[in-house]
């Protein structure tokens, strides 16, 4: 999994890279087939800087956004938003999954019409 951390109209110290990686780091308990993460720091307005994730599942991106008063409790409030669209997603694969078994088995239990 590869994460990406970039910043606009500023810089964020190493030790806050190092924070939000081991934050985003977390996500693959929810889903472990993210091939990617990129987070991308807004810092235009320093009073409530903005944070865009972004995590690209196979054949699938997922997107959220949050802006609060501090740096952290946005990274925190995307990173929330963000196990919620991978639980969900989980979720409707694993039912998929189990439904399409059920599926194969009525077809097979039905009778075939004779041909006319």
């Amino acid at each position: 999994m590869q994460i990406n951390i970039s910043t606009r109209h500023g810089h964020v110290s190493e030790e806050t890279r190092t924070k939000v990686s081991a934050k985003l780091e977390k996500l693959s308990r929810f889903f472990d087939r993210i091939s990617s993460i990129e987070a991308i720091i807004d810092l235009e307005h320093r009073d409530a800087p903005s944070v865009d994730l972004k995590v690209s599942v196979k054949q699938r991106e997922f997107l959220a956004t949050g802006q609060t008063e501090e740096l952290m409790a946005s990274i925190d409030l995307v990173v929330d938003k963000m196990e919620q669209q991978l639980r969900k997603h989980k979720e409707k694969v694993q039912h998929r999954h189990r439904n399409s078994g059920h599926r194969q088995q009525g077809d097979a239990s039905r009778p075939e019409r004779p041909s006319p």
